[in-house]
């Protein structure tokens, strides 16, 4: 995953993919621009896939007095 990808949040990312979809949904692109930016749009998912993996392992980890338990 590229860099910018990785300092990227969570909401930078969705937002990115969400007007990725839309400028697909238009549907006004040339082929090599609707394949880059469907391929951004993978990576943008990815990246997204795995903030919520990464926050649903903290969310487990919260122990019943809601400390995080150190692994």
């Amino acid at each position: 995953m590229s860099d910018d990808l990785e300092s990227m949040t969570f909401e930078q990312a969705l937002q990115e993919l969400e007007e990725i979809v839309t400028k697909l949904e238009v549907g006004d692109l040339t082929l090599e621009e609707t394949l880059s930016l469907f391929e951004r749009g993978q990576k943008l998912a990815a990246r997204c896939n795995i903030q919520l993996d990464e926050a649903t392992l903290r969310v487990e980890q919260l122990t019943a007095d809601g400390e995080i338990v150190e692994r």
